[in-house]
């Protein structure tokens, strides 16, 4: 007899929220860091495109936690 263990759509919502709150805040400090080390003589400009940047790759592993807190419930 085989158990498979299946979570529950609200169980995975709740998971997945405090993952992104998370990996966001951890993102975040890091991203920061970084730019405060390596980028503290440049220019506005190169700070503005670095920020941006980085601030749109954090939506790939909240992208990726998202479909998986929505995928329907398996009965």
């Amino acid at each position: 007899m085989q158990y498979v263990v299946f979570m529950k759509q609200r169980t995975r919502k709740l998971i997945g929220t405090f993952f992104i709150v998370g990996i966001a805040l951890l993102y975040a400090v890091i991203a920061t860091t970084i730019a405060a080390a390596k980028l503290a003589e440049s220019s506005g400009w190169v700070h503005l495109v670095y920020f941006l940047v980085t601030g749109m790759l954090w939506v790939i592993p909240a992208m990726w936690t998202i479909s998986w807190m929505l995928k329907p419930d398996k009965t």
